[in-house]
């Protein structure tokens, strides 16, 4: 597999290389950013969120798809930005099924977009606005982007498997289109269930120290203070075992919707004595559609430590209706 290990200087280099980085002069954002445009750092608010190509890939169903995740640099400050001027993919767009709100951070793999057949030279642009600040990235076809998030070719690591019944069909891998659909009612908690697994890798390759083995394009390097900043610590092994990663977990987070819901617990405990059950409730203030991320990580954490394997995001239609005067 030819992953794409993103840090912050990459994903900073790829928005200079096909974008813009403008600032716009907007009131009411906290601290000044600096008048150069690569000195965006991460900080608490007032800084960008850039989208994050991680590659390109087949699909299982024979379709090309490109693999796309965002970095939002600040660290207290989501933000909600409707597809349309500030939110967009072009051409073909503006809705490919990009994320309308925002979580803090580096968000690997949220979505995926169907490339069309003809694509070849040409590419799509996702524009981003945040606290005044525009940035653009392009997805494309180039052979040095292509991705495998299905299986790590060195250690023959899966994903996770996900089910949303215990007999059900499982999903794994990047997300392609939606795993599971429900119905929910204003201020009752929806209970969501998981059934999750793993196989681990097929093959023992010992860890190596942080930085990884330098397979892919800003790995097996001294992290950066901006690195570091960017990308805290977490599952850079590529075997089973990373540095301080359960060797399961699963996360749910918003993704779009018109109001944030509330989870129990968006990290539930997985039964493992019950086929890898995890459940929690979710509680929605406001009537209208919503999609849920669910996200199944091994031991390789995030990312799978910027690999793109191997890690599952599946994708939940919720349609909430109001509740009962």
């Amino acid at each position: 597999m030819r992953g794409r290990g993103w840090t912050l200087m990459a994903i900073l280099a790829g928005a200079a290389a096909s974008g813009t980085l403008v600032r716009a002069g907007q009131t009411g954002v906290g601290q000044t950013p600096s008048g150069f445009p690569l000195s965006q750092t991460v900080r608490e608010r007032g800084s960008s969120v850039t989208g994050a190509y991680e590659g390109w890939y087949y699909g299982k169903d024979g379709n090309t798809y490109a693999l796309v995740g965002y970095f939002n640099r600040n660290t207290k400050q989501e933000f909600d930005i409707p597809v349309g001027p500030n939110n967009r993919i072009e051409p073909g767009g503006p809705d490919q099924g990009q994320p309308t709100h925002f979580l803090a951070g580096r968000q690997w793999g949220v979505f995926s977009v169907q490339l069309p057949k003809d694509l070849g030279n040409k590419k799509l642009t996702w524009t981003i606005v945040a606290n005044g600040f525009t940035n653009a990235i392009t997805l494309h076809t180039q052979a040095d982007y292509i991705v495998e998030p299905y299986e790590d070719a060195a250690n023959k690591n899966t994903p996770p498997k996900l089910k949303f019944e215990p007999n059900g069909p499982s999903v794994s891998g990047a997300p392609t289109s939606v795993a599971a659909k429900y119905t929910a009612t204003v201020g009752t908690p929806l209970a969501l269930t998981v059934w999750a697994s793993d196989e681990g890798p097929k093959i023992n390759i010992p860890e190596t120290p942080a930085g990884g083995r330098g397979r892919g394009r800003g790995r097996g390097t001294t992290p950066t203070t901006a690195d570091a900043a960017a990308e805290p610590p977490q599952g850079r092994g590529r075997g089973a075992g990373g540095f301080g990663n359960p060797p399961l977990a699963v996360t749910w987070s918003w993704m779009r919707g018109p109001a944030a819901p509330k989870f129990d617990n968006a990290k539930p405990s997985i039964d493992t004595n019950d086929g890898g059950k995890a459940t929690t409730n979710v509680t929605f203030s406001a009537p209208g559609d919503y999609l849920l991320r669910v996200e199944g990580n091994d031991s390789t954490g995030a990312g799978g430590g910027g690999f793109q394997c191997c890690w599952t995001t599946a994708h939940v239609a919720v349609a909430v209706k109001a509740g009962t005067q």
